[in-house]
């Protein structure tokens, strides 16, 4: 019994013994480096919140995956939402709401359901392609393949795109908040 208490002691002492603090070599000075795809004028690395500090390269990818991945949905549900506030429903007739919220709130079960497993599907197949050897993030058709980030042209296509969701995400935010306090849903550049 003594003998069993004496180990406990022990096992417990070892919490309070520090861990030896090994300095993994991260790259995120690479990341701040100006040559780095997403990093463009006139904001150059932006990160206020200084959510990158401390990270490793593998995290500063998942990150920049992230990223990604959320512009390219912002830009697809800024055209997605001027489609339906124009009135143009494809595949239900036109018979929902031309207020994206309200077609939404219309939107039956099943097509709820359709959309849910569509963008699962996606996800799937997303994270499918990501175990590839050689895999950069974003990359999912493999483009990183057949020219890498020393062509000029293939940079200035990529911050474009970087950008242009950046963009997106925040004006679907507004677009967004405008039709939710507001009720405005539509093209309110031209309404008198």
């Amino acid at each position: 019994m003594k003998i069993a208490a004496l180990l406990s002691l022990i096992g417990s002492a070892a919490a309070f013994v520090p861990v030896s603090q090994t300095k993994t070599a991260s790259a995120l000075a690479g990341w701040k480096d100006e040559t780095v795809v997403g990093i463009t004028a006139p904001m150059g690395y932006f990160d206020p919140l200084g959510l990158s500090n401390g990270k490793s390269d593998d995290t500063m990818a998942l990150y920049r995956e992230a990223e990604l991945k959320h512009g390219r949905v912002a830009m697809a549900a800024c055209l997605g939402w001027y489609v339906t506030a124009a009135g143009v429903h494809p595949a239900f007739n036109s018979a929902l709401s031309s207020d994206p919220l309200e077609a939404a709130k219309q939107l039956q079960p099943v097509g709820w359901l359709q959309f849910v497993l569509g963008c699962g599907a996606i996800e799937w197949l997303a994270q499918q392609i990501s175990k590839r050897p050689g895999y950069v993030p974003g990359d999912l058709l493999g483009a990183s393949y057949w020219v890498d980030d020393s062509d000029e042209g293939w940079v200035d296509y990529q911050n474009k795109e970087i950008n242009n969701g950046r963009l997106a995400m925040v004006a679907f935010m507004g677009i967004f908040v405008q039709d939710l306090y507001f009720g405005n849903y539509g093209d309110q550049i031209f309404r008198q």
